[in-house]
């Protein structure tokens, strides 16, 4: 019985669990998520958007338009004008077929509004939308 010999513990050595590896997982995973998870994309003015019985969620792969109560189109949080429209979805819809939403002031001139949905239009978007905010009834 020589093979098999019982080794005492010393009273100072206590077994702990090494945690680094679980450590490392969970960092791997947070990077993961953090890295694939998509960011709806917000226009970075303040609209005061009208309100509408009817109401879809917003798309996560949309072109997000901003028209402000003093007429300025923005776009990314910077005012592109009506002129830079055109150019810039058509550049985006090459990539990838996305729709065009529009968040429209509740106080902007409606011309305005129809000449931003034509700028779009032109530029070659087949589904343009209005941003709206739920009606509270």
């Amino acid at each position: 019985m020589g093979r098999f010999r019982k080794i005492a513990a010393e009273e100072g050595n206590e077994a702990a669990i090494d945690i680094s590896p679980l450590m490392d997982c969970v960092f791997i995973l947070l990077i993961f998520f953090i890295v694939t998870t998509t960011f709806v994309e917000e226009t970075g003015v303040e609209v005061d958007k009208p309100q509408a019985a009817s109401s879809v969620q917003l798309e996560k792969t949309s072109i997000l338009l901003a028209l402000t109560k003093k007429g300025e189109v923005v776009y990314g949080g910077r005012e592109i004008g009506f002129s830079g429209v055109r150019p810039l979805v058509k550049r985006i819809l090459q990539k990838e077929e996305v729709p065009v939403i529009i968040q429209a002031d509740q106080e902007v001139n409606s011309g305005l509004l129809v000449r931003l949905i034509d700028e779009t239009k032109l530029a070659g978007a087949a589904k343009v939308s209005l941003a709206t905010r739920k009606s509270q009834d």
